[in-house]
């Protein structure tokens, strides 16, 4: 890759998980309302036909790795699970009463925190007990994110009896040095006999999650780590740069100092190293930092041109409707955002008032919808155009314009009304992107709030 591209392009930028992106969230004109409105019209229009997506948020950690920038609460005390589980169970009722009709589920994921901090037992009397009264959609996908440290046999085979087939481990990396200072230690034989066991059991995707960017890594550390994981060859790996944001996550991700992390131009490397390396044993690119085998329903996807990507990632298939449950966790309806509130205490104490626990949102108006369009088609299949009438907006010849610097670089061509990204442009998918995103361009942030795009 062109060094001098890096150093132009290399600014901090969202991963557009969402479009707006959460810091843009017009939440003085958000209500609690609002997004009941916008769930129940979404769950009209599509539950029957597609159903919809389920995340549940699992906080728990029993120790605090320092790369992780997701809401967790660290304790060592397994009688939190009970009280927490109660606690989503009356959530979702709180959703099955808004809705009216029964949900039908399409993907149901365990996030975290650490999904296997939870015993098996209290796993599946979750699951059990959120599938009582839901019905499930034709192909529906379930998958978890397990710990390769304490994700047991018992976990695995619950799960799988409950209808998962799909578990993602997190490896980061498998240099020692680098596993102390994200405090993340994790052996080889450890991802080795988590992976084995959930292919015996019977899951049909096993993914991998290795980071680039971490203190102390070196090209030679991917290198390690990649051919390691070509042992196991997982059917998906998520190859992602590690965000560095102490200044939204505090203390949390200070273990090490700024020092101690690989300059961008060595980041870069890595990534292109990396990414050489999954595809010469076989791996595909997915969109934005994944790789997957032939096949994996995520290739597969990406293919059909059905790939979709939310507040879970890249998924293999859409779903208008998301409801997100537990501290944290956000949830989308296509016309609205609503994220939970983070605190614990406060969500039991609201779940208890049988009150749905939001806290901030956005509702999107016309021209946020018609963006958000814009940016899922070049994050999932690196092409978007305005052909049709509605997907044209106001701005748009001001965006054609920003665009035309990628295309001097060779980043993206130009076809009728089209706009496709070039294989020298697709690490620099979140940049192309920035360039639709009206929000960021009209409010400029005055601090950074988002991490370096390279």
């Amino acid at each position: 890759m062109c060094q001098s591209l890096v150093n132009k392009y290399n600014v901090a930028g969202p991963r557009y998980t969402s479009y707006p992106t959460v810091p843009y969230w017009d939440i003085n004109t958000f209500s609690l309302q609002l997004w009941k409105t916008s769930l129940q019209k979404s769950f009209e229009e599509s539950n029957d036909s597609e159903g919809l997506s389920l995340y549940l948020h699992l906080p728990f950690c029993e120790s605090l790795c320092t790369f992780c920038g997701c809401h967790k609460r660290i304790t060592k005390r397994h009688e939190v699970e009970s009280p927490y589980i109660k606690a989503l169970l009356k959530e979702w009722s709180l959703y099955r009463k808004l809705l009216g009709g029964k949900p039908k589920i399409k993907e149901l994921h365990l996030g975290g925190g650490t999904p296997t901090f939870f015993s098996p037992q209290n796993l599946e009397f979750l699951i059990s007990e959120l599938l009582k009264v839901s019905d499930l959609a034709e192909n529906y996908e379930f998958s978890f994110e397990g710990h390769p440290n304490n994700t047991t046999e018992a976990h695995l085979k619950t799960l799988y009896d409950l209808g998962f087939r799909r578990v993602s481990f997190g490896v980061q990396d498998y240099n020692l040095k680098v596993q102390k200072a994200i405090n993340r230690v994790q052996p080889f034989e450890n991802v080795k006999r988590v992976t084995e066991l959930a292919r015996q059991i019977g899951y049909t995707s096993v993914g991998h999650d290795i980071i680039f960017g971490l203190p102390f890594q070196t090209e030679a550390d991917v290198v390690e780590t990649i051919r390691k994981t070509e042992a196991l060859m997982p059917d998906r790996i998520a190859f992602y740069s590690y965000a560095h944001v102490p200044w939204i996550k505090g203390n949390g991700q200070r273990g090490f100092k700024d020092g101690d992390l690989p300059s961008g131009e060595s980041k870069r490397q890595q990534y292109e190293t990396g990414k050489h390396l999954l595809e010469q044993v076989g791996y595909e690119e997915i969109g934005m930092d994944h790789f997957a085998l032939k096949k994996d329903s995520l290739y597969q996807a990406m293919e059909t041109e059905t790939l979709h990507r939310n507040f879970m990632g890249y998924t293999a298939s859409k779903t208008q409707a998301m409801i997100g449950l537990g501290v944290s966790s956000i949830s989308d309806s296509w016309y609205g955002f609503a994220q939970n509130v983070k605190s614990i205490e406060d969500y039991y104490h609201l779940v208890n008032e049988d009150i749905i626990p939001v806290y901030r949102g956005h509702i999107l108006n016309a021209e946020d919808l018609i963006i958000r369009k814009h940016i899922l088609n070049l994050m999932c299949h690196f092409k978007t155009s305005w052909l049709h009438a509605e997907m044209a907006f106001k701005e748009l010849p001001e965006v054609l314009i920003k665009l035309k610097e990628f295309e001097q670089d060779g980043l993206i061509e130009f076809e009728r009304r089209q706009v496709t990204v070039t294989e020298k442009g697709k690490p620099f998918i979140r940049n192309i992107c920035m360039a639709f995103d009206l929000l960021l361009q009209r409010k400029k942030p005055n601090t950074q709030l988002f991490s370096m795009t390279i």
